[in-house]
């Protein structure tokens, strides 16, 4: 990765400038209201190669951010775009890593269960009750560690 697109940032004003360079930028193609093809631009393929290839080993990791990201974008759109959606993160975590000198943070497998956990626990309750036919009285209690 750091081979095709070397380590000085300053000639990608913005992380979308890299993915755009590298070809992971998502396609835009609208005429008259009408959306048409979602395809990645051209780019570089050596690097979109690279990208992809390192997504694949990214999502077989435990309890990461990536691999959750895959997980919920795979369900909706399949597996393959999913891949490509990764690639281009991981593309931009590298882009901020390089440009602001700063280590990667992990985010964790569990990144997208806390973040709304309010609205996830009313939207289970709903479909509980959805499926029971009647209303569900829950009572929550945390847990201690």
């Amino acid at each position: 990765m750091l081979a095709e697109m070397g380590l000085d940032m300053s000639r990608f004003p913005t992380a979308g400038h890299l993915a755009t360079w590298a070809g992971l930028a998502p396609g835009n193609h609208q005429s008259g209201g009408k959306r048409y093809s979602g395809r990645t631009t051209k780019g570089n393929k050596a690097m979109t190669t690279t990208m992809v290839m390192a997504a694949w080993a990214a999502v077989r990791t435990k309890d990461t951010f990536l691999k959750a990201r895959y997980h919920r974008l795979a369900a909706r759109r399949g597996k393959k775009r999913a891949i490509v959606a990764v690639a281009h993160s991981m593309l931009v975590s590298a882009w901020h890593m390089l440009t602001y000198e700063q280590a990667y943070q992990e985010l964790g497998g569990d990144y997208f269960d806390e973040r709304k956990k309010e609205a996830k626990v009313g939207y289970y309750i709903r479909r509980l009750e959805k499926l029971t036919g009647g209303s569900v009285n829950i009572a929550i209690t945390p847990v201690a560690a």
